[in-house]
């Protein structure tokens, strides 16, 4: 089997791509490295490039036949997505189409999608299932819920299939330490209080007045090898004949930021500094999902994502990082 993976040299394309790889599967991919790191692509081909150049596409597609997709390249801040919306837009869904459209092009069937909780906005209830509304309130979710009714439309007209994962707080690191989170700017919690910790100055917890245990928001949090896992487990079953699905990823468990700041204190015995700043817009209060489906069909469970096993992975990756 080939598979084309997108954003393989970022955060979660990376375990992915090396998940594949260790399954004896041919990787190629694509990454224009402003977000991934040429380290991080420690198996198969790397091609540097942008994912929504056609022609670039088409060569790549071109020189081998491909099985299948892993499209995970995609600006994927909230906030920023707020303040600049036009990049979201074109990025993650003008050039997304412009990947769909070289798949069928080529031949491809197959496309595994990293799609997001955000696409649900505020939870009428927890955890989610798939089934709960999607009422995106940023334009990062937005994107993401364009990009899985341009997989849907595109299934109907050109039979391509997919599955799409609607995971909500991707975390931790490999257990080697070879690959982990590593964004510039760094944006995400974990890394973000870790390097609090590290260094002794403050980092801010946006809000402490949602209608939460402690009035700071509820994440979930999952172990980025238990995301990887999922697309490796999503490939094989479109491969074996299955249906186009849409799953969520989650532990059915969230801890609030202050308890995460616990949490990492009883990892590393060390407190990070934090202040108190005012909520971000386009954030919701509570974000936790149930995985039912996806273990009653793919067979998935978040098998490490403990939070103390995620930040034990995650701290052994900030103290030791290689790229």
């Amino acid at each position: 089997m080939r598979v084309l993976i997108t954003g393989g040299a970022g955060y979660i394309g990376s375990h992915t791509n090396r998940m594949l790889a260790g399954k004896g599967i041919d990787t190629v991919i694509i990454d224009d490295l402003s977000d991934g790191h040429e380290e991080a692509a420690v198996a198969g081909r790397l091609i540097r490039g942008d994912f929504g150049d056609a022609g670039l596409l088409d060569g790549v597609m071109g020189m081998a036949e491909f099985d299948a997709v892993v499209h995970f390249a995609a600006f994927a801040s909230v906030p920023d997505s707020v303040v600049r919306p036009a990049r979201y837009y074109r990025n993650n869904v003008t050039n997304m189409q412009t990947l769909l459209d070289a798949c069928v092009r080529h031949g491809v069937k197959h496309v595994i999608f990293s799609s997001s909780a955000a696409t649900f906005g505020e939870p009428e209830y927890t955890p989610m299932d798939e089934s709960h509304p999607q009422k995106p309130i940023n334009p990062y979710g937005y994107t993401k819920l364009v990009g899985e009714r341009l997989l849907a439309d595109y299934e109907r007209a050109y039979g391509l299939k997919f599955c799409a994962f609607r995971y909500f707080c991707a975390a931790g690191a490999s257990k080697d330490g070879l690959i982990g989170e590593a964004h510039n700017p760094e944006s995400h919690l974990i890394p973000v209080m870790m390097r609090a910790a590290m260094s002794g100055k403050a980092f801010e917890v946006y809000g402490d007045d949602y209608a939460t245990r402690d009035g700071s928001c509820i994440r979930d949090f999952i172990h980025v090898d238990d995301i990887a896992d999922a697309h490796v487990r999503g490939l094989e079953y479109l491969a074996g004949g299955g249906k186009s699905e849409a799953f969520n990823l989650g532990s059915s468990e969230g801890f609030t930021v202050l308890e995460m700041v616990k949490a990492l204190r009883e990892v590393s015995g060390i407190d990070a500094p934090y202040e108190i700043a005012g909520r971000r817009e386009g954030d919701p209060a509570v974000l936790v999902a149930t995985s039912e489906k996806a273990g009653e069909i793919l067979g998935w469970s978040a098998s490490h994502s403990g939070i103390h096993e995620i930040l034990t992975d995650a701290w052994n990756w900030e103290q030791n990082r290689r790229y």
